[in-house]
């Protein structure tokens, strides 16, 4: 048998870090819930106050926000008075924890916390049987996604995310036709469509309440241009001038036959918009990435589970940048260029065409 001398600074090191990680991930648990009560919102707009000033500000339950308020503080979120019991979120937490923020909202990504927590049996499960965890097993996935579109692509998807293919913005401008695949709840199809009203679009999902939803949305805002299919992403039918594809690719049971289908759809002079996780394909070179640990456990939680459950790839983390480059070649696409928006930590683009 082999012995190891234990190096004790390295053992006591990495116990403070395993402390930190255990204190961190319940703070992610707080943050989502400061975030769905929208008690981070209204604290940026509070002077300093009580926990009963904020409950009533929230039409919350006073007991409960009290205690979240002490995890807040104890966390470094929220800044305590003990002498008159008032509460405080600094200004320069708000940009990472409110709505207003944007994109820098990171409050909102931490609800994909307590939806991932939900499916750790089946997901061990699929570690000892093999195999995956349905989709289904996710009621929530649409609306986060939803949101986290929201959150984006609001800020960024018409004046920095489609600027990125030259000439796009304006041949948009004069009409063309633009297919969205796996558009979720279709937000950024009918953000799209409301800023181009000459052109037409449409957006395809399986998911029949996602699609639902982007039809409602677009009945509110009232747009003519734009219509939502029950739809394979991998088996549209039509041909575009345009065809975008944002966070979607990696997740599908079938993406390189999704991207053949692409390039057969897109017309001689058109564009595959595609947005994906800035990752690489080789762990040695994540070791670095700002998200690097969120990327691998959402594709052990989600990303990857749910595609192996259709019986599909697999992907996960295994489809990074030099895999979306081949697998753009192997689709027909020999003009590739990446492109990256500033601000946006988690995805790159992709403006691809096919060969002629």
């Amino acid at each position: 048998m082999t012995t190891h001398a234990i190096d004790r600074a390295k053992q006591e090191e990495f116990a403070g870090r395993m402390v930190q990680v255990l204190n961190d991930a319940c703070l992610g648990y707080l943050c989502s819930l400061g975030h769905r009560t929208r008690l981070f919102d209204t604290m940026a707009e509070l002077p300093p106050s009580t926990s009963d000033q904020i409950a009533t500000a929230t039409g919350l339950d006073e007991r409960y926000v009290r205690e979240w308020l002490g995890g807040m503080t104890v966390g470094g979120f929220v800044e305590y008075a003990p002498e008159d019991g008032t509460y405080r979120l600094p200004p320069e937490h708000t940009a990472s924890l409110t709505r207003a923020g944007g994109p820098e909202n990171m409050a909102s990504l931490m609800q994909d916390i307590s939806l991932i927590g939900n499916v750790e049996e089946e997901v061990f499960q699929a570690f000892r049987k093999g195999g995956g965890v349905p989709y289904s097993s996710y009621p929530r996935f649409q609306e986060l996604q939803a949101e986290e579109t929201a959150r984006v692509y609001d800020a960024a998807l018409i004046d920095a995310v489609i600027p990125l293919a030259p000439g796009l913005t304006e041949r948009l401008r004069e009409g063309i036709d633009s297919l969205d695949i796996g558009t979720g709840q279709g937000h950024a199809v009918n953000l799209l469509a409301k800023a181009f009203p000459e052109s037409s679009f449409r957006g395809v999902d399986i998911s029949e309440t996602g699609i639902a939803a982007a039809r409602r949305e677009a009945e509110t805002l009232g747009l003519r241009n734009v219509r939502f299919d029950v739809t394979d992403t991998a088996e549209v039918t039509g041909t575009y001038d345009l065809i975008t594809a944002f966070d979607v690719i990696h997740d599908l049971a079938r993406p390189a036959q999704t991207l053949t289908t692409v390039a057969s759809a897109l017309r001689d002079d058109g564009t595959f918009l595609m947005g994906d996780i800035d990752a690489s394909s080789n762990l040695e070179e994540n070791l670095d990435h700002p998200l690097g640990p969120a990327l691998y456990t959402f594709s052990v939680f989600y990303c990857m589970t749910v595609s192996l459950g259709e019986g599909g790839a697999g992907l996960g983390t295994v489809w990074g940048k030099q895999t979306a480059q081949h697998m753009l070649a192997e689709a027909g696409f020999d003009d590739v260029e990446m492109r990256q928006v500033e601000g946006d930590i988690l995805n790159v683009y992709y403006v691809a065409r096919k060969r002629r």
